[in-house]
């Protein structure tokens, strides 16, 4: 699934979701995927059962939907954090833990669903959501690569060390939430720096 082009990465203002999938999401989020009925998320959108069955013809697919949104937005933020980073390995390295930590910070119920949840998705939507992970850890995998190369970064276990820092940033989804004592910007600048460290940037 394709996202649109992102003007700016750092512009969370706009909802990433359709209002039916919105619905779903606080429902997932509050009741888990199977604890949810079809008709809690329908009664949460204003809509009848089968109305909502217009639009998305099961529970599956409305996951399906959420998930493959949350991997889009991140990919396209990704590339265009990386597009204004230019060559510069490092800066790459930089925009791209900002972009990280900034989607998860943000939109930390979508990544909350969208990971947890991948357990619940079926033949063909686990396969395609796990080629799209693969494809997004691919960026920072190359990235960090491209450093150890240019010895700009003294790993010496770049792929483990790409996994690790991604996780590290993914994870804040599962415990940031807004009004703590860092805004989504102050703990991306310091993720930046933790995850320097993590790399062996030189």
């Amino acid at each position: 699934m394709s996202a649109a082009p992102q003007p700016d990465w750092r512009d969370f203002s706009v909802p990433v979701l359709p209002p039916l999938l919105a619905a779903a999401l606080e429902c997932f989020l509050e009741h888990g995927y199977h604890g949810t009925a079809i008709r809690t998320v329908a009664a949460r959108a204003g809509l009848s059962v089968p109305g909502l069955y217009h639009h998305y013809p099961s529970k599956q697919a409305l996951l399906v939907g959420i998930a493959e949104s949350a991997m889009a937005d991140l990919y396209a933020r990704s590339t265009a954090a990386l597009a204004e980073a230019g060559d510069d390995v490092e800066e790459r390295f930089a925009l791209l833990i900002e972009c990280l930590v900034l989607v998860h910070a943000y939109r930390w119920e979508h990544a909350f669903i969208a990971a947890s949840e991948i357990r619940s998705l079926e033949g063909a939507a686990r396969s395609g959501h796990i080629a799209a992970r693969d494809r997004q850890q691919k960026l920072l995998d190359d990235v960090v690569a491209d450093a150890v190369r240019l010895g700009r970064f003294c790993t010496a276990h770049p792929k483990d060390a790409s996994r690790a820092v991604t996780t590290m940033c993914t994870g804040v989804a599962q415990w940031y939430r807004a009004g703590g004592p860092l805004s989504p910007e102050e703990l991306a600048a310091r993720y930046v720096q933790i995850c320097r460290g993590a790399v062996g940037a030189r």
